[in-house]
């Protein structure tokens, strides 16, 4: 275990919370959510009233209309609409870009770190977003011990599966040391997410595993918020490509590819990775393929339009990064009308970090604007993501054996997309951590 890892356990445990709620300090087992409407997430239909039953941590079963059930807890929520608990497929719970970022690297201590991403992933749960993929730490093997705490219950914070540091190539998007001066930037290698080779990816992968991520993510193309001269020029050979994924598929790893170039998600595709994340310059040829290989594409609007629109402000970013982030910060919304046109597959992302945590389902009122129907943005956030992490027989639907993860909200989301940016309600594994619009208190708060 590396010495940042260390101090960062050392610095949740000095802020650890021991969760409680209405739901943990009810003496039955049983709680009965009853529902004015429900998302099938998997028929793709909103139901009229209903009756969820929890027993522990799963649904026990559901009931049309309202049900009681004697010595249950039960939990009356009107004409609140019910869904499954919310997945954001690309997040960065260790960081959050603000304009000090690139100073930030070179002050920030791990407990920094630390004590930011308790609060990024507290936001994120009260968001309505039980589960999340993270998609690249701010330093090394954070979001593992961030991920640990949680499942520990030290404290508050969605399911995390975590990419750990993604993998790149020497001076392309994944390498943080760009444009720091020598005595600083030095020459990171594998133990740094550095490939160069496919031996060095293999190797990059392995040392994933044993450090215990679950996930892998490459950096094929150039990017925003790096200092690099481009934002999608290729940064990975197909060659370099191949090894991590057959690596990666052979200890039960997924893979996702940050990608804006048309050049280096063709290679990305054929290459077999997983998903798509961003994909802005796509062509035909790259839908095509995509279709063909069965690969999900992650749209990340969000962060699209917030580089956009700070690359308005004059020194938020430096000159190279602001002239990266204006041209292609708006050509994401674009991208996605024609990707979901095409007929691929599309699950929710957002790119979390990028802008602030916990704001996460405004995702939903720009994946409409681009011309999705609320209701497949509101499937490509709970039983579609949960396919893309195959996870989707413990959660990402309403069904009776999954997880009791919920969220409420006030009115109808396939009439009024903009509610899901005001979530009432939160369960998690059947324990309630928001109720009415306001969080439960955790003890030592």
């Amino acid at each position: 275990m590396s010495s940042r890892t260390l101090v960062l356990c050392a610095a949740i445990t000095s802020v650890a919370l021991v969760v409680s709620s209405a739901a943990e300090a009810d003496a039955s087992p049983v709680a009965v959510l009853h529902c004015g409407h429900l998302l099938d997430a998997e028929a793709g239909v909103l139901l009229g009233p209903t009756t969820l039953v929890i027993e522990g941590k799963r649904i026990r079963e559901l009931t049309p209309g309202t049900t009681s059930i004697p010595g249950a807890n039960e939990i009356e929520l009107g004409q609140a609409t019910c869904l499954p608990g919310l997945i954001d497929l690309h997040t960065h719970l260790t960081m959050e870009i603000s304009a000090t970022l690139y100073s930030d690297r070179v002050r920030f201590n791990p407990a920094d770190y630390a004590l930011r991403s308790t609060l990024y992933a507290r936001r994120t749960l009260l968001a309505g977003f039980t589960t999340v993929r993270n998609l690249g730490d701010s330093g090394t093997q954070d979001s593992v011990a961030l991920r640990n705490a949680i499942n520990a219950g030290l404290i508050v914070g969605p399911r995390i599966y975590t990419a750990g540091q993604a993998l790149g190539s020497t001076g392309g998007h994944a390498d943080g040391t760009t444009s720091l001066r020598s005595d600083l930037a030095g020459d990171p290698g594998t133990a740094e997410g550095i490939i160069n080779s496919a031996g060095d990816a293999a190797k990059a992968v392995r040392l994933h595993y044993k450090a215990g991520d679950d996930l892998i993510k490459i950096m094929p193309s150039g990017g925003v918020l790096d200092e690099g001269a481009s934002g999608d020029n290729p940064q990975l050979t197909l060659e370099e490509i191949r090894a991590v994924v057959t690596t990666a598929h052979d200890y039960g790893f997924t893979v996702a590819a940050h990608a804006h170039g048309a050049e280096a998600i063709r290679r990305a595709i054929v290459g077999g990775v997983d998903s798509i994340e961003h994909g802005t310059f796509l062509n035909d040829e790259d839908l095509r393929l995509m279709k063909e290989h069965g690969t999900w594409y992650v749209p990340t609007l969000s962060a699209g339009a917030q580089v956009a629109e700070k690359a308005k402000i004059p020194g938020y970013y430096s000159p190279q990064v602001a002239a990266k982030a204006a041209a292609i910060g708006p050509q994401i919304s674009a991208t996605l009308g024609r990707v979901y046109r095409a007929g691929v597959k599309i699950a929710f992302g957002t790119d979390a970090g990028v802008y602030p945590h916990g704001q996460n389902a405004q995702e939903f009122g720009l994946m409409v604007q681009a011309g999705l129907p609320p209701m497949v943005t509101l499937q490509a956030a709970t039983v579609l993501a949960a396919q893309v992490l195959h996870h989707d027989k413990d959660f990402g639907s309403l069904t009776a054996g999954k997880l009791a993860d919920v969220v409420a909200v006030s009115g109808n989301p396939v009439k009024d997309i903009g509610v899901m940016r005001r979530v009432d309600f939160v369960m998690k594994e059947g324990v309630i951590y928001k109720r009415d619009g306001h969080a439960i208190v955790a003890e030592g708060e």
